[in-house]
Protein backbone atom coordinates (compact mmCIF):
# COMPACT_ATOMS: atom_id res chain seq x y z
CA UNK A 1 0.00 0.00 0.00
CA UNK A 2 2.64 2.11 0.69
CA UNK A 3 4.37 1.83 -2.81
CA UNK A 4 0.72 2.90 -4.54
CA UNK A 5 0.18 5.90 -2.36
CA UNK A 6 4.06 7.52 -3.33
CA UNK A 7 2.32 7.31 -7.26
CA UNK A 8 -0.02 9.69 -5.26
CA UNK A 9 2.17 11.52 -3.32
CA UNK A 10 5.18 12.10 -5.84
CA UNK A 11 7.44 10.52 -2.96
CA UNK A 12 10.73 9.21 -4.77
CA UNK A 13 12.70 8.08 -1.30
CA UNK A 14 15.37 6.36 -3.48
CA UNK A 15 17.93 8.44 -5.16
CA UNK A 16 20.47 7.50 -7.75
CA UNK A 17 23.99 7.42 -6.51
CA UNK A 18 25.27 8.14 -9.91
CA UNK A 19 23.21 10.67 -11.32
CA UNK A 20 20.66 13.09 -9.55
CA UNK A 21 17.37 11.10 -10.41
CA UNK A 22 15.06 9.86 -7.85
CA UNK A 23 12.44 7.15 -7.65
CA UNK A 24 9.28 5.83 -5.88
CA UNK A 25 10.58 1.98 -5.53
CA UNK A 26 13.51 -0.33 -5.51
CA UNK A 27 12.43 -1.94 -8.30
CA UNK A 28 12.62 1.78 -10.01
CA UNK A 29 16.18 2.18 -8.88
CA UNK A 30 17.28 -0.95 -9.59
CA UNK A 31 16.05 -0.56 -12.98
CA UNK A 32 17.91 2.80 -13.79
CA UNK A 33 21.13 1.54 -11.88
CA UNK A 34 21.52 -0.68 -15.28
CA UNK A 35 22.03 2.58 -17.55
CA UNK A 36 25.30 3.20 -15.29
CA UNK A 37 26.13 -0.46 -15.56
CA UNK A 38 25.45 -0.63 -18.78
CA UNK A 39 23.95 -4.59 -18.05
CA UNK A 40 21.41 -6.00 -20.28
CA UNK A 41 20.43 -8.90 -18.94
CA UNK A 42 17.41 -9.60 -21.07
CA UNK A 43 18.65 -10.99 -24.45
CA UNK A 44 16.49 -12.09 -27.49
CA UNK A 45 16.93 -15.74 -28.37
CA UNK A 46 15.87 -15.26 -31.88
CA UNK A 47 18.46 -12.30 -32.68
CA UNK A 48 20.86 -12.17 -29.55
CA UNK A 49 19.88 -8.49 -28.88
CA UNK A 50 20.39 -7.54 -25.36
CA UNK A 51 18.21 -5.03 -23.25
CA UNK A 52 18.17 -3.48 -19.81
CA UNK A 53 14.28 -4.22 -18.60
CA UNK A 54 12.40 -6.95 -19.41
CA UNK A 55 9.29 -5.73 -20.88
CA UNK A 56 11.58 -3.89 -23.81
CA UNK A 57 12.09 -7.50 -24.52
CA UNK A 58 8.74 -8.73 -24.28
CA UNK A 59 7.80 -5.60 -27.19
CA UNK A 60 10.76 -6.77 -29.17
CA UNK A 61 9.72 -10.24 -29.47
CA UNK A 62 6.47 -8.76 -30.92
CA UNK A 63 8.61 -8.00 -33.78
CA UNK A 64 9.79 -11.44 -34.87
CA UNK A 65 6.02 -12.90 -33.70
CA UNK A 66 4.33 -10.10 -35.67
CA UNK A 67 2.17 -9.80 -32.57
CA UNK A 68 0.30 -7.30 -32.45
CA UNK A 69 -2.48 -6.81 -29.74
CA UNK A 70 -3.18 -2.97 -29.78
CA UNK A 71 -5.87 -2.26 -32.31
CA UNK A 72 -7.37 1.25 -33.68
CA UNK A 73 -10.87 0.96 -33.79
CA UNK A 74 -11.65 3.15 -36.76
CA UNK A 75 -9.27 1.66 -39.25
CA UNK A 76 -8.68 -1.29 -37.39
CA UNK A 77 -4.68 -1.51 -37.98
CA UNK A 78 -2.95 -2.82 -35.74
CA UNK A 79 0.23 -2.03 -33.69
CA UNK A 80 2.98 -3.44 -31.17
CA UNK A 81 2.82 -0.61 -29.02
CA UNK A 82 0.10 1.06 -27.11
CA UNK A 83 2.30 4.14 -27.61
CA UNK A 84 1.56 3.82 -31.63
CA UNK A 85 -1.57 3.10 -31.37
CA UNK A 86 -2.09 6.67 -29.33
CA UNK A 87 0.26 8.30 -31.74
CA UNK A 88 -1.76 7.05 -34.82
CA UNK A 89 -5.23 8.10 -33.10
CA UNK A 90 -3.94 11.73 -32.72
CA UNK A 91 -2.82 11.36 -36.28
CA UNK A 92 -6.00 10.11 -37.74
CA UNK A 93 -8.25 11.76 -35.02
CA UNK A 94 -6.45 15.66 -36.46
CA UNK A 95 -6.54 14.45 -40.05
CA UNK A 96 -8.96 11.95 -41.25
CA UNK A 97 -11.84 12.58 -38.93
CA UNK A 98 -11.37 16.27 -38.89
CA UNK A 99 -11.88 16.28 -42.44
CA UNK A 100 -15.20 14.17 -42.45
CA UNK A 101 -16.99 16.50 -39.90
CA UNK A 102 -15.64 20.21 -41.34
Amino acid sequence: MKKHLRTHTGEKPYPCPECDKRFANRSGIKNHLRVHTKEKPYTCRVCEKSFTQRTTLVIHMRYHTGERPYSCHICLKNYVTKSLLKDHRCKTRDGYIGEIYK
